[in-house]
């Protein structure tokens, strides 16, 4: 099979490497995609000698002050241009220690090099050589795998996952990515060596959680990874969620699937991976708070409490940012029942405010949340849960075009209060603005700094103080 190089910098690599005597070939990835028309511009060209060499001579080529960004120890070099990555290396055999994914590298020939690729469909290349240029070299028949939707080692999957246990995370993460299948022999090795997993580093697992999180549906990865007992071992506070319990005749879903289609229904309407998170989190507390009731059954009291509080030590023990991303995630878990409790009853304006005030620019991720949350198999309760949404919505909306309470600043500021009554910081202040705060939440004074103030007056008084005159 021969594939046309369609692409400039493809032909300028082929010609520059055959201009200096040098075999090259496109490998891995960008071959695969380019087969299945996925997008990809990240290119890996492996060179029998020097890539260095040939990255250096591609730069004079292509001129216009390219540059190469040269990584001796790893003996590659990496040329980036304005829509594309390309990285050079030498062809390569490999052999691992039984303590370490890093392997011992010595030269070697393409078909060394394909040899060590983790999968079938990865190891794919294309000659850039003059007498088969376009040829796509197939020694593990990973046309065939493409075809298929088939992930599988090209040699034994015992051995393969073992010298590098990150590829179990990989197969996994390709399964989720391309929506294929993991060969059986391929997938009960993974369940065999998955005790592996313990010598890669929490960064590298997390880079492969966020990359099945942003595929098009996760729950094919959560679903594998929980299969293969991977998810026991890097996330025991997500597979805990597993199982169904009855009681008196009284059970409960399965928080573990009623959390993956969550995610599936959130990773439908957006790509933020941050969001993403906190629909894989939203009831992550539930195990924590689960408590049985004869006469209500099956009850999660303070669940979105208990779930937000443990995000912390979650995004610490993945290595996940422990800044404002992780708050984002936080607030969402916490207040991911408000809007469900809103539209469940009576939507007031003092209800809708303190959601705006607590949400802040996170209203409407909140909502979309909240709406992935509706899992129910039941027609008619899904269409009622959407449509009070929808009436929540509307009144969040005209809360907040008359109210301004989204990121609210307070009228009034703790300085101003200061100086109105000739105080220094103490707790009186805390009163005052808190008391502002909640007329304002509760409607009984509108938000602007004329009756703001005039509330701070009177509640400075109730408390003993007096203003003086400026």
């Amino acid at each position: 099979m021969k594939l046309n190089i369609d692409l400039p910098i493809l032909n300028l690599i082929s010609e520059t490497a055959i201009a200096a005597g040098q075999e090259a070939y496109v490998i891995g990835g960008f071959v695969r995609d380019k087969i299945i028309n996925r997008p990809n511009t990240d290119i890996d060209i492996v060179v029998i000698g020097s890539g260095i060499e040939l990255a250096n001579n591609v730069a004079k080529s292509l001129g216009n002050g390219a540059t190469v960004k040269v990584f001796k120890n790893f003996g590659t070099a990496m040329i980036r241009t304005a829509d594309i990555e390309i990285e050079f290396v030498g062809a390569r055999k490999e052999s691992y220690r039984s303590d370490s994914r890093k392997p011992i590298v010595e030269d070697g020939s393409v078909e060394d090099d394909q040899n060590r690729r983790d999968f079938t469909i990865n190891a794919l290349a294309i000659s850039l050589n003059k007498e088969n240029l376009g040829e796509v070299i197939d020694p593990f028949n990973g046309l065939e795998d493409i075809r298929n939707g088939i992930i599988r080692t090209p040699l034994d999957p015992i051995i393969t996952f073992s010298d590098d246990p990150l590829r179990m995370m990989r197969a996994i993460r390709f399964a989720a990515q391309l929506n294929f299948k993991i060969e059986e022999k391929t997938f009960n090795a993974i369940a065999k060596t998955r005790e592996r997993i313990s010598i890669i580093s929490k960064e590298r697992i997390c880079e492969e959680l966020n990359k099945i999180l942003l595929s098009p549906t996760p729950s094919i990865g959560f679903t594998l990874l929980n299969k293969s007992g991977l998810l026991q071992l890097i996330f025991p506070e997500l597979a805990i969620m597993k199982g169904k319990e009855t009681i008196s005749g009284k059970g409960h879903k399965d928080i573990f699937y009623h959390t993956l289609e969550v995610v599936d229904h959130i990773s439908a309407k957006s790509d933020n991976l941050w969001l993403r998170w906190a629909a894989l989190l939203h009831d992550i507390g539930k195990p924590a708070t689960k408590k049985f009731d004869q006469k209500a059954g099956w009850t999660f009291h303070g669940h979105e409490f208990v779930g937000s509080k443990m995000i912390h030590t979650i995004f610490r023990k993945l290595s996940l940012p422990l800044n404002e991303k992780m708050k984002y995630v936080e607030k969402l878990v916490l207040l991911h029942l408000r809007p469900i409790v809103l539209s469940e009853d009576i939507v007031t304006d003092s209800a809708v405010r303190r959601l705006l005030f607590e949400a802040g620019d996170e209203i409407d991720d909140l909502m979309m949340l909240c709406e992935a949350d509706i899992t129910s198999k039941n027609p008619f309760k899904v269409s009622k849960f959407m449509k009070n949404f929808e009436l929540v919505r509307e009144k969040l909306k005209e809360i907040e075009e008359k109210d301004k309470i989204r990121n609210w600043q307070p009228p009034v500021t703790g300085e101003h209060i200061m100086k109105t009554f000739n105080i220094a910081p103490c707790k009186e202040v805390g009163i005052i603005k808190t008391a502002i705060r909640e007329a304002i939440l509760d409607g009984k004074i509108a938000n602007n700094f004329e009756e703001a103030e005039k509330l701070m007056l009177e509640e400075g008084e109730k408390i003993g103080l007096k203003a003086v005159k400026q």
